[in-house]
């Protein structure tokens, strides 16, 4: 039985033997997580592909977060490496399996209690136990007729995507569950202002932006220009609102965007998008109207009528960005 450091046990270290092919089923998963794991994956430059099936989205749905976060996953970030499909009709699924294959043959398997979550790998106590791994691929292998893939036209028709800006109150007995970390811990709130928020200033404390840093960061000789990150105070970063640093958290935004971030820089005073620091930067230019490349000005944003970004705390792993300017 597997009951520490699940996440290297698990999920990488059967590379090192040559497997190259992780089958997974879970009944809850998340973006930020897939994103993680694909992530550290890479930087071990082996050619390895990881294929998901969420099994409880028949009957519990996925939120608008997670679904646009694997989408962006399969068709932009880790395209030809990820795939992500759901369960669209019952009988939901809440196994969770993990299978590894080596050349197309199964190698190895777990099964036990660990969703493919950031909580259940690394935040709370979960097992997982070695098991047959023909029989876990047969298993994997009955479910896919039984699942539609992520970004397929029909997914959103198949399965209840919920918008996380409205907080759809869910069913009782996924609040009362340990699986509400994905369903949302915001069951239970019924407007988005009823959710933790902290809102984050783009100008210094003398009122002025900073021409090399936050939106700024990438207008500096030999870097990319449209680099940035969201400079966070100490009242933010001292606290628990945002997940350590290096852990992984989706952000949905008001224009229904999706960004995977992470804290970094001392204290965990900046987030970034990890997968490429461009995209802060490109995202706030485009809504500002300030040509890609080009440095931010305070007029940009005074013009566009906000000089803050707020930030709601749906989970820990899942946040809602409003950058709103409608009055």
């Amino acid at each position: 039985m597997i009951t520490r450091d699940l996440f290297n046990e698990v999920l990488i270290k059967p590379i090192s033997l040559g497997a190259n092919k992780l089958c997974i089923v879970s009944g809850y998963a998340a973006s930020a997580m897939a994103f993680r794991h694909l992530s550290r994956i890479q930087e071990l430059g082996r050619p390895v592909s990881v294929e998901l099936i969420v099994g409880m989205s028949a009957s519990d749905g996925i939120s608008l977060t997670n679904h646009k976060g694997f989408q962006k996953l399969v068709t932009e970030d880790f395209a030809g490496r990820f795939q992500c499909a759901y369960i669209h009709r019952p009988p939901s699924v809440h196994s969770k399996v993990y299978v590894w294959l080596k050349d197309d043959q199964p190698f190895k398997a777990f099964a036990g209690s660990a969703n493919y979550t950031q909580r259940a790998f690394g935040r709370q106590r979960e097992t997982l136990v070695p098991c047959d791994a023909a029989a876990g691929y047969e298993y994997y292998d009955s479910l896919t007729p039984e699942t539609i893939y992520c970004e397929h036209n029909d997914a959103e028709l198949l399965v209840q995507i919920y918008n996380d800006k409205e907080i759809l109150r869910r069913k009782e007995a996924a609040a009362a569950s340990e699986e509400s970390e994905i369903q949302q811990t915001a069951s239970g709130f019924e407007s988005l202002d009823a959710l933790p928020r902290r809102c984050v200033s783009f100008l210094a404390n003398n009122g002025t932006l900073p021409q090399t840093s936050g939106l700024n960061w990438g207008q500096r000789k030999g870097r990319e220009p449209n680099q940035a990150y969201i400079k966070l105070p100490a009242s933010v970063y001292n606290t628990d609102f945002f997940p350590p640093i290096a852990v992984h958290f989706t952000v949905l935004t008001d224009d229904n965007k999706v960004m995977i971030c992470t804290r970094a820089q001392q204290h965990g005073k900046a987030i970034h998008t990890p997968h490429n620091n461009s995209e802060i930067g490109v995202y706030f230019r485009q809504r500002l109207g300030v040509r890609l490349g080009n440095a931010v000005r305070r007029g940009d944003l005074e013009n566009y009528g906000r000089t803050e970004v707020c930030f709601y705390k749906i989970d820990d792993e899942t946040y809602f960005m409003d950058f709103n300017n409608a009055v």
